[in-house]
C-alpha cells in the first residue's frame, strides 16, 4: 500500500470506505435521556475529611480544577489519575486515586478536593461479593450432588436438563442444550445428548451431540453446547456416566429483536464473576482446548518479573533512628523465614554485636557506662551488613543519615507482604494470548485486543473473555461469527499485567502498575512503601514518551504514572510491542476502565502549549470517527447507554496527555488503527454493573471485528467533488472538497497531474471538518481521492501515466 507522510511519521494510506459514518454520525448516538453524563461534585467541607491514612490505603476522590492549565499542573505532579475529566460551567472535575498523605501534600500545593467516590472498603465489598458468588455456586453443586447420592440411589437423578432450545439461522437448524451434572465440579467429562427426530419418533433417531463443562473462576456452572440438526427434535435425553437419565422437551427459541445483528440463538453472557489473571489464563486455555481447530494459545516471549517481593521490615518509629531490612532471597524462597531482633543487652559498656543463628538475627545494641543504649541507625546498618550480609541487606530509612539512636525492638519476622494463595505463582509469570481464526498463518487481516495494562481495572479482561467465548461457541451455527473467524486473525490477550492484577485482587485493590521495584533505598523502597512501587505499563512505550519530552508521565518511582527507567524497560510492554509487530495486524483495541471514553491518537502532548503528537490526517480521522459510530452504536444496543461525543476522540483532546501510551506506539510505529475503551464508571463496580458493562463493551469489541472485516473486503471506489463559494478577498474564491465516504484527497493548483506527492487536503482544526482553500478565480484544480483500503477514484493510477483524475476550473459564483 502507498504511504503518505504525516508529521514525522510514515502513515498508512487513509480511512476506509467501510467505516461508513463520520463525525456527525457519532453525535447522533447520544440521546439526552440515556447519555452517560457525570455531574459536577459538591465539595466536602475540608480535605481533612479524608483522614490521614497511615497504612497508605488509597481512595478515589474528586479534584476541582479551574482550567486546563491547572489540569496540566496536576498531571505534572505525577498523581495517579482516573480517566474522568469533566468540564463544568465552573471549571474541570477529575478523579484522583490518592492516600490521605497525598491529599495533604496536594492541598498544600493549592489543589482543591471534592467528594470521596470509592474507598478500600468498597473494593473489599467487591471481593466479598465475588467470593460469595463462587461459594453459592459451590454450595449449589454440593447440594445437588448430595441429593443425587449414588450410594443411596435416591429417586433424584444426578443429571438435570436446564434448557433444550431449537432455532433456525437462515437455512441452518440448531439445537442448543444446557444441563447440570452432580459430578461436574470434579469431573471434566462431556455429556452425550440423544435426540429424537420429531413428535412420535424414538430417542436416538435424530442422532447425538456432546455438551461440555462451563467453568467460571474454578466453579462448575453447567454443561452446554449447540449443534446443527436436520430436523426439529421433540425430546432429548442425557444418560450420565453413573447411569442416571434425564429427559426434556425441546422448546422453540424466540427470534432475536431486529435491532440485534446476531442471528437467532446467538449465544452470549459467558461470565459469572470477576476473574483473577490466573483464572483468565485458565479460561482461555480451556477454550482453546475445546476448539483446537480454530484457536490456539500463544505464550508471549517475555515473562513478567513475577508476583514476588523480597521479605522486608522497618524497625523503629522515628525516621532518623529507623533501620530498614530486606532479605536477599525472595520472600517465598526463604526470605520470609528471616527474623531480626534489636536487643538491649541490659549491661553497661556493652559493644554492638550481631549474632546469626540459622535465619534468626539478633543485634545486641551498644550501651554506655550507665547501661543506656547508644547505637545509631547508621551503626546498626553497618553491623548487620557486615555480620548478616549473607541473609539480608540493611539501610537507613529513606536516605536518612541514621544519626538517631536505635530503640530496642522485639523479634520481627521479615515478610514479603503477599497474601495471594499458593495457587498464584510467585515466579516470573508467562503472559498468554488466545489466537482465534481458521487461518492463523498471518495470511488474514489481523486484529488485536488486550486488557489490564492497569492492574485494578477488573472489568476490561472480562470483555475480552466474553468476546472470545462468543467467537468460538457461536462459530458452528452462526454465519456472521463464522465469517469473522474464517477471515480474520484475532489475537486476544486478557491480562497484560498479571503480577499487578494478582496484587490488586489479593493485596492492594488500587494497584495500577506492575510490581517491579525500581526505587533506590533513598526512595520509599522499604516495606512501608510497597503499595507505591511499579511501572505504569501504559507510560512505558516508545512513541512520544516522557523520554521524548512529552507530558503525562513521571520519573518518580512511586508516582502512579511512573514511566520506568527507559522505554520498553518492562517485559509487559515488550510483549505488547511483539504483538503489535505482527505484520498483518491493522486494527486494535486496548481495554481500560473507567469513564466511558472511546479514544485514539494522538495521546500525548508537550507543555507548555499543549503541542500534541502529529494528528491523523483528515482522512484518517474520518476512519476513526466513522468506525467509532458503528462500535459505539453496538455498545449502546445493550442497555441504551451512550458514550458521549465529549468523551469520543483523540486522547489529547478529550482526556489529558499520556506520554508513552500503547495506542500511540501502535499508531505511529506500526500503522495500526488503535482504539482505547474506557469501560464503565469505576474500576471495580458491583457485579450487576460489571456484568452489564462486560456485555455492552463485548458488543463493541465484536463490532470492531466486523469493521476490520468490512475494511478487508472493501472494493468500492470513492467519489469526490469540489464546492466553490464566494470569498471575502476580491479575485479569490473559497474551495472545499467532499467525498462519498471517508477518503483522502490529493490535489494540485498548478495544472500538474496529481500524485501521492501532491498536497493532501487537510482538516480545518481539531474535531472539525475539511479545510477551506482560498485560491484565485480561474485556477484549474486537479485532484483524486483514495480510501484506506487503497481504492482510488475512477481507477486512476497516481503513479502511472493516465489522466482520468478530476479537473475543474473554478469560477466566481454568481451573486
Amino acid at each position: 500500500m502507498s504511504k503518505v507522510r504525516t508529521g514525522s511519521r510514515w502513515r498508512p494510506q487513509l480511512p476506509a470506505a467501510t467505516a461508513l459514518a463520520a463525525f456527525a454520525a457519532v453525535l447522533l448516538l447520544v440521546s439526552p435521556a440515556a447519555a452517560i453524563v457525570p455531574q459536577a461534585a459538591a465539595p466536602v467541607t475540608a480535605p481533612a475529611d479524608l483522614g490521614r491514612l497511615a497504612d497508605e490505603r488509597a481512595s478515589v476522590v474528586e479534584v476541582i480544577l479551574a482550567d486546563t492549565a491547572e489540569l496540566d499542573a496536576l498531571v505534572a505532579t505525577g498523581v495517579d489519575l482516573d480517566h474522568h475529566v469533566t468540564h463544568t460551567g465552573d471549571g474541570i472535575v477529575v478523579h484522583a486515586v490518592v492516600t490521605g498523605n497525598e491529599v495533604a501534600t496536594l492541598t498544600r500545593a493549592g489543589f482543591t478536593f471534592g467528594t470521596v467516590l470509592h474507598t478500600p472498603q468498597d473494593a473489599a465489598q467487591r471481593v466479598a461479593e465475588r467470593e460469595a458468588t463462587i461459594a453459592a455456586h459451590l454450595a449449589e453443586n454440593q447440594e445437588y450432588a448430595a441429593a443425587a447420592d449414588f450410594s443411596a440411589r435416591s429417586t433424584v437423578s444426578d443429571v438435570r436438563i436446564i434448557r433444550a432450545d431449537y432455532y433456525t439461522s437462515g437455512d441452518t437448524q440448531v439445537l442448543s442444550v444446557e444441563a447440570k451434572w452432580a459430578s461436574g465440579q470434579a469431573d471434566s467429562s462431556p455429556l452425550t445428548v440423544e435426540r429424537d427426530s420429531g413428535p412420535g419418533t424414538g430417542i436416538g433417531s435424530g442422532g447425538t451431540q456432546t455438551i461440555s463443562r462451563f467453568v467460571d473462576a474454578g466453579v462448575y456452572l453447567y454443561h452446554r453446547g449447540a449443534a446443527q440438526v436436520t430436523s426439529r427434535p421433540a425430546y432429548v435425553r442425557i444418560t450420565s456416566p453413573s447411569g442416571d437419565v434425564a429427559v426434556a422437551k425441546v422448546n422453540e427459541w424466540l427470534p432475536v429483536p431486529p435491532k440485534d445483528p446476531e442471528g437467532p440463538g446467538y449465544m452470549k453472557d459467558f461470565v459469572a464473576s470477576y476473574l483473577t489473571p490466573t483464572e483468565l489464563y485458565d479460561r482461555i486455555k480451556a477454550l482453546s482446548a475445546q476448539y483446537p481447530k480454530i484457536s490456539e494459545i500463544v505464550e508471549l516471549p517475555h515473562r513478567t518479573n513475577g508476583y514476588r517481593r523480597k521479605a522486608q521490615a522497618v524497625l523503629g518509629t522515628v525516621d532518623a533512628s529507623r533501620v530498614a531490612v530486606d532479605s536477599l532471597a525472595w520472600g517465598h524462597q526463604g526470605g520470609n523465614d528471616i527474623s531480626v531482633e534489636l536487643a538491649d543487652p541490659g549491661v553497661a559498656d556493652a559493644p554492638l554485636a550481631v549474632t546469626v543463628t540459622g535465619t534468626a538475627v539478633r543485634v545486641d545494641l551498644a550501651t554506655d557506662g550507665s547501661g543506656t543504649v547508644t547505637s545509631t541507625a547508621e551503626q546498626v546498618v553497618a553491623a548487620l551488613n557486615a555480620q548478616a550480609g549473607t541473609l539480608l541487606t540493611a539501610y537507613t530509612y529513606r536516605g536518612s543519615p541514621g544519626t538517631g539512636v536505635v530503640a530496642p525492638a522485639a523479634r520481627t519476622a521479615l515478610s514479603d507482604g503477599l497474601a495471594a494463595p499458593a495457587s498464584v505463582s510467585r515466579d516470573p509469570h508467562p503472559v498468554y494470548a488466545i489466537r482465534i481464526g481458521k487461518h492463523r498463518d498471518g495470511s488474514r487481516l489481523g486484529v488485536l485486543a488486550y486488557a489490564q495494562e492497569h492492574a485494578r481495572e477488573w472489568v476490561p479482561p472480562l470483555v475480552t473473555i466474553e468476546t472470545a467465548e462468543r467467537l468460538l461457541r457461536n462459530y458452528a451455527h452462526d454465519r456472521k461469527t463464522r465469517e469473522l473467524v474464517d477471515n480474520l486473525d484475532i489475537w486476544i490477550a486478557p491480562s497484560i499485567n498479571p503480577d499487578g492484577g494478582h496484587y490488586s485482587f489479593y493485596d492492594f485493590n488500587s494497584q495500577r502498575k506492575n510490581m517491579t521495584n525500581h526505587c533506590a533505598p533513598q526512595a520509599p523502597a522499604d516495606f512501608l512503601g510497597r503499595n507505591s512501587w511499579g511501572v505504569d505499563n501504559n507510560r512505558n512505550y516508545t512513541e512520544y514518551s516522557l523520554f521524548d519530552g512529552y507530558a503525562g508521565a513521571s520519573t518518580n518511582c512511586t508516582s502512579g504514572t511512573y514511566a520506568g527507567p527507559g522505554e520498553l524497560s518492562e517485559p509487559e510492554n515488550r510483549n505488547v510491542d511483539w504483538l503489535a509487530a505482527r505484520p498483518n495486524i491493522r486494527f486494535s483495541m486496548n481495554l481500560h476502565s473507567s469513564g466511558n471514553y472511546f479514544m485514539w491518537s494522538p495521546g500525548s502532548y508537550a507543555v507548555p502549549g499543549r503541542v500534541s503528537a502529529p494528528r491523523p490526517t483528515l482522512a484518517e480521522e474520518s476512519l476513526f470517527w466513522g468506525a467509532s459510530s458503528r462500535i459505539l452504536t453496538a455498545i449502546k444496543r445493550h442497555r441504551n447507554l451512550a458514550v458521549t461525543p465529549a468523551r469520543t476522540g483523540p486522547i489529547a483532546d478529550v482526556l489529558y496527555s499520556a506520554a508513552g501510551n500503547s495506542g500511540d506506539m501502535l499508531w505511529y510505529k506500526y500503522g495500526i488503527y488503535a482504539w482505547n475503551f474506557e469501560v464503565g464508571t469505576s474500576f471495580q463496580p458491583d457485579w450487576q454493573e460489571a456484568h452489564a458493562e462486560t456485555m455492552e463493551f463485548a458488543n463493541g469489541l465484536t463490532e470492531m471485528l466486523r469493521v476490520a472485516r468490512d475494511f478487508d473486503t472493501d472494493r468500492k471506489r470513492p467519489r469526490s467533488s469540489l464546492s466553490v463559494r464566494a470569498s471575502a478577498t476580491p479575485g479569490m474564491v473559497d474551495v472545499t472538497f467532499s467525498t462519498s465516504e471517508p477518503a483522502a484527497v490529493f490535489y494540485t493548483l498548478d495544472r500538474s497531474r496529481p500524485t501521492y506527492a501532491a498536497t493532501l487536503y487537510g482538516s480545518a482544526g481539531i474535531r472539525e471538518g475539511g479545510e477551506t482553500l482560498t485560491i484565485p478565480v480561474g485556477t484549474t484544480v486537479h485532484w483524486f481521492s483514495v480510501d484506506a483500503a487503497g481504492n482510488v477514484e475512477r481507477n486512476y493510477k497516481p503513479d502511472g501515466r493516465g489522466n482520468n483524475h478530476n479537473k475543474q476550473k473554478v469560477k466566481a459564483p454568481k451573486r
